[in-house]
């Protein structure tokens, strides 16, 4: 009895039905059924899985057409027992192309339509899970499974990101936009080979390929002169064309500054050839035609515009007062602040024009005196002096004001300036307000300077009032000097020419107080009158009587006999045995003054010494009735 038979199966199916397909040799015979037949209630698919685990695979993955048929058993399509030569795959029209390949879940399209299945399903093909008896599974389908990647995986492993089944050639998935390179202006139209062939290397090279700067694939047209950064010129539409807002032409060797900015580039390049070759710029007068009829020279030498004018804009011309130096005139002083076209003037005639060129500028104007572009602010005062009245001669470049004519100078007129004359201002003597002196003729002509340069006093009344009206004028410089009116340098050597000659203690004497007019206060605005007379000489006038009258003598008191001018005390001229009645002898010589003569309140309180009335008996000093202590001098 078969296996079938003992296993209970039904009567029908313990007999084969016929010989197994050549696939399933390995299975003939009564001792495999079970190899492939489960009992009743397992069914059989299992145990085709368990041997083609390839199917199981795919199945368990959800890949593949056996994944795609749902709960249908395996012999529905795959029947056995049908002969040796029996085929197990039935396929439709009883050939292999005519399968919907849909079904496996990968429909062929394009390039992939027209191939024979055996093209694709070989064994060098298989990847994924396969035998080796079975062509039609194991293929994978990502492209590089079958195809070589050109690109050596620099790209990716999905080519359908930018390849078709249609033609390889092609990429119409292919955005260049979603690159780091977005292709715009000429690069829109250029064929994917122009820069994607690289010399030596048989495929194109994608990625990596250097593309951050223009230069990685076009020549430097600039040989670096203008760095490497082509875009901050030059835009994609052309390379013609230059991004006037990107362009800094301060990289290159002419930098645009001042009015150049504003001027077109067309005015200077050419466009139709590719801008052409570099236009000269090493002088103005390349591209600028000379206003001045080359009359434009500096030290005698021709100059470019640029000795005089700048960039920012021609007019006016400005040239440095260091620059008009090493020139006939340099510009010096306040001259190095006037106004270029206030000496320069401009002639517009039609002679103008022809002789200073198209600007009219006179460039060159006469400047051998100050007087060509000066006129006489002293009135003509000045011109009978060997120079005309040069003004150099007492002004200077740094200023009309203050003049630079010294006290040495003036030395050189008829009044020398010393004392209080040398710091003087000149406008008290010369200008048009003088305080306290004379106005000037109304018939002066002193120009517009207003400054009297003739016909100025010289002796001291001319301009100072006289305050001592004394009798007989006599001249100021008998008793001042030029350096101060006060203190008067009236002394002692110059008093002795008056009726009261200073000597001795009167030298010392300040003057006010013999001078009472010397010390009434002045008053603002008035002129003390200072007479200086003093009728007094006797000593009395001066001097109170110290001795209260004891010594007036017939005549009045006559100081000079005891005292001298040198000093009051001692009284140097008194002689006793000559002037007393008491003659002293040689012992009453050596008794100090003071015993014999007491002092006593004056009228004033102040101590008078008594000279009258003194005892000159000698028992009124000496003997019993004496009243002098003892010890006294006797």
């Amino acid at each position: 009895m078969c296996l079938i038979a003992l296993l209970g199966l039904p009567a029908a199916a313990q007999v084969s039905p016929g010989p197994l397909a050549r696939a399933h040799l390995t299975l003939e015979g009564n001792t495999h059924c079970l190899d492939c037949h489960a009992t009743q209630s397992d069914g059989m698919d299992q145990r085709c899985l368990d041997c083609h685990r390839e199917i199981a695979a795919l199945r368990s993955a959800g890949r593949g057409l056996h994944a795609r048929t749902g709960d249908e058993r395996c012999a529905k399509c795959h029947p056995d027992h049908a002969g040796v030569e029996f085929e197990l795959i039935e396929w439709p029209g009883g050939r292999p192309e005519a399968f919907d390949h849909a079904k496996a879940g990968w429909p062929l399209a394009g390039k992939h339509a027209a191939l024979r299945c055996a093209e694709c399903h070989q064994k060098k093909f298989r990847k994924g899970p396969a035998t080796e008896a079975s062509n039609w599974v194991g293929l994978e389908p990502a492209c590089g499974s079958c195809h070589t990647d050109p690109h050596r995986g620099a790209l990716g492993a999905d080519c359908a990101r930018c390849h078709s089944a249609s033609d390889w050639k092609k990429t119409p998935g292919f955005d260049h936009g979603t690159t780091d390179f977005p292709l715009a202006g000429k690069h829109t139209g250029l064929a994917c080979a122009k820069c994607h062939t690289i010399e030596g290397q048989a495929s194109p090279l994608y990625k990596p390929l250097p593309h951050a700067e223009c230069s990685s694939c076009h020549k430097d047209a600039h040989a670096g002169r203008l760095g490497a950064k082509c875009a901050s010129c030059h835009v994609a539409a052309s390379w013609r064309e230059v991004a006037p807002s990107s362009f800094d032409h301060a990289r290159t060797r002419y930098p645009l500054r001042g009015a150049h900015a504003q001027v077109a580039c067309a005015k200077c390049h050419d466009r139709t050839t590719a801008f052409g070759p570099k236009p000269a710029f090493a002088a103005c007068a390349d591209c600028h035609r000379d206003p001045h009829a080359g009359r434009a020279t500096l030290a005698g030498a021709k100059v470019d515009c640029g000795a005089c004018h700048d960039v920012e804009r021609f007019r006016p011309g400005v040239l440095a007062p260091a620059r008009h130096a090493p020139d006939r005139f340099p510009l010096e002083g306040k001259h190095g602040t006037v106004r270029c076209a206030d000496c320069h003037r401009t002639d517009r005639t039609p002679s103008g024009v022809a002789r200073l060129g198209q600007a009219a500028v006179d460039l060159h104007p006469p400047h051998e005196r100050c007087s060509t572009c000066h006129t006489d602010a002293h009135g003509g005062q000045l011109a009978s002096r060997p120079d005309g009245g040069e003004c150099a001669a007492c002004h200077g470049v740094q200023g009309w004001k203050p003049s630079r004519f010294t006290v040495a100078q003036h030395a050189e007129l008829a009044l020398p300036l010393e004392g209080a004359h040398a710091t003087a201002a000149c406008a008290a003597c010369h200008g048009p307000e003088r305080p306290g002196l004379a106005p000037l003729p109304a018939t002066l002509a002193t120009g517009k300077a207003r400054v009297a340069l003739r016909g100025i006093e010289r002796d001291c009344a001319g301009c100072h009032r006289d305050p001592h009206r004394f009798p007989s004028p006599k001249p100021c410089v008998d008793c001042h000097d030029a350096r101060s009116f006060v203190p008067a340098a009236y002394g002692p050597r110059e008093h002795a020419r008056a009726a009261f000659p200073l000597e001795g203690a009167h030298r010392a004497t300040p003057c006010a107080l013999c001078h009472a007019d010397l010390r009434t206060p002045a008053t603002k605005g008035s002129l003390r009158q200072l007479p200086l007379r003093d009728a007094r000489r006797a000593c009395a006038e001066c001097h109170a009587d110290p001795h209260e009258g004891q010594l007036r003598a017939a005549d009045g008191p006559a100081c000079e006999r005891c005292h001298v001018v040198e000093a009051f005390q001692p009284a140097t001229r008194f002689d006793h045995d000559r002037d007393s009645s008491f003659r002293l002898g040689a012992a009453h010589a050596r008794v100090k003054c003071a015993a014999c003569h007491p002092t006593r309140p004056g009228a004033t309180a102040r101590p008078v010494v008594v000279y009258r009335g003194v005892p000159a008996r000698c028992t009124d000093c000496h003997g019993p009735r004496s009243t002098r202590k003892e010890g006294e001098a006797s």
